[in-house]
């Protein structure tokens, strides 16, 4: 039993340290500093004028392809599992909010029993029924840097599920670009294969009636072989990539094809605004926000390991009611317990440094991938450049080679050239046609990559929706954050 000039000096030092409750220890997160230069080395598309990021894919003014976007993100295996991993950061946040609150449990009994000595008996009931509460005061902080830790992953994992859909409309995008380049492709090698066979057929004529070498013959039925195994590789190519969009919207291939059988040529995106500030990129990609608030958490995490040093105060407290055969009394108890760390081998100091240490790769993966951005943004700038410059001198390569082609297939079939020029000449009308339709698959690609090195449209607070797998799963949804989508 205390006396009560303990029991009130006790309870003056729990008061004092209480009043230190609105102290955290640790280091008061500030950010990273700029690490970037003020402007880009690349050539800017358009001047850096034109078009906005946000739904980017809109821009290209295809149906089909807004159409795709929208079909894998209702129904995206990535977004799902995004979308889990923010519900169990949520969940650890509330569990960690929990630990600043009382804890109050209730307790309830009943008991009968008989006892014998020789021909006394004696039955007797007890009963209980009480109260325990506890409440551990956060004297310097753990329990509110936990809090604020937990609270910089949930954001984390929410620029995660961003990154997820960024990534996935870029994916779908370039995939479908690849595609409809490969169908026209196919087209400009089946129409070389009709023209072989014709060529074929001709020469096969000559031969049988004298008119041209049997070597001329073995050349043609040679290009006509050639020219069905590029076709046939072809389609296998365009039939691969098809297989990549069931893959990455989830549809099938009759839905799929019905999707896209209003276009035929390539997606031409609208001009991009690219800023001349590479800070702005810290700004819109949604895979550096969460390294950002990934260094966020690590640095709440040493304040909260610091406060372990310290002592910690607890206030108990309980009721009960109790029966004994009839005769009712009721306890209670209450008052503070303190806890000073005097000795635990280390284990608190390595805390910290180990706390420290998680920082330190925290800052050291966020300045990377700042620098992987800025080398993102000034490729695809570089890229599309170059594409763009080459694309003018492509497509007159493949007119003068194209024009090439039809005075010696006309002068072939005037009988003053042979075969072997006419299949020279076919041969460079085709690359050049093949390598202008690459430069314009290539420079679209250019363009996709720069919108997803841009961010892909993302800024800060844009709202999260809930995909289709996590609804059928009957995922919580109630806490979304930003006007999410229940």
């Amino acid at each position: 039993m205390l006396k009560p000039s303990t029991f009130r000096s006790l309870i003056a030092v729990s008061a004092a340290l209480a009043a230190l409750a609105g102290c955290a220890v640790g280091p008061t997160y500030s950010g990273p500093a700029q690490l970037l230069t003020t402007a880009w080395r690349s050539p800017l598309p358009h001047g850096g004028q034109g078009g906005a990021l946000h739904d980017w894919w809109a821009q290209f003014n295809d149906p089909a392809l807004t159409r795709l976007v929208d079909w894998a993100e209702a129904d995206s295996p990535s977004l799902s599992q995004a979308w889990v991993r923010i519900e169990q950061a949520r969940a650890a946040l509330t569990s960690t909010n929990a630990g600043a609150l009382p804890t109050v449990n209730a307790s309830g009994s009943a008991a009968r029993s008989r006892q014998q000595a020789g021909s006394q008996a004696a039955t007797t009931t007890v009963k209980s029924a009480g109260l325990d509460a506890s409440w551990e005061i956060d004297l310097f902080g753990r329990v509110r840097r936990n809090a604020e830790a937990a609270s910089a992953r949930v954001e984390a994992r929410e620029a995660d599920w961003h990154d997820a859909r960024v990534s996935l409309a870029a994916e779908v995008a370039d995939t479908y670009v690849r595609y409809r380049a490969c169908g026209l492709l196919a087209e400009v090698y089946e129409r070389e294969l009709t023209s072989v066979s014709a060529t074929e057929a001709t020469t096969a004529s000559m031969v049988k009636a004298g008119f041209t070498a049997p070597a001329e013959g073995a050349l043609a039925r040679a290009s006509l072989s050639s020219a069905r195994s590029t076709a046939v590789r072809q389609r296998a190519d365009c039939a691969l990539l098809l297989k990549s969009l069931v893959y990455l919207t989830g549809q099938d291939e009759p839905a799929l094809l019905s999707a896209m059988t209003g276009s035929r040529d390539l997606p031409q995106p609208a001009a991009l605004n690219v800023d001349s500030v590479p800070a702005n990129v810290l700004r819109q990609r949604p895979d550096l926000a969460s390294l950002e608030r990934e260094l966020a958490a690590s640095s709440a995490e040493i304040g909260a390991a610091r406060a372990d040093l310290y002592p910690s105060l607890s206030l108990g407290g309980s009721i009960s009611r109790n029966t004994v055969s009839g005769t009712s009394y009721t306890a209670w108890s209450f008052g503070p317990q303190l806890s000073l760390p005097i000795f635990d081998g280390g284990r608190g100091r390595t805390a910290v440094d180990s706390a420290k240490a998680s920082y330190a790769g925290a800052l050291a993966g966020y300045r990377q991938g700042v620098r992987a951005a800025v080398r993102e943004v000034e490729e695809a700038l570089v890229n599309l450049d170059s594409t763009c410059q080459l694309a003018t001198e492509a497509q007159r390569s493949t007119e003068e080679y194209r024009r090439y082609f039809n005075a010696t297939e006309a002068n072939w079939r005037a009988g003053t050239a042979s075969l072997l020029p006419l299949e020279e000449a076919r041969r460079s009308a085709l690359s050049a046609e093949v390598q202008d339709l690459t430069l314009r698959q290539s420079q679209v690609s250019y363009w996709i990559a720069l919108y997803k090195a841009l961010g892909g449209g993302w800024t800060a607070g844009s709202p999260i929706t809930r995909p289709f797998d996590a609804a059928a799963a009957g995922l919580n949804t109630s806490k979304n954050p930003q006007g999410a989508t229940p």
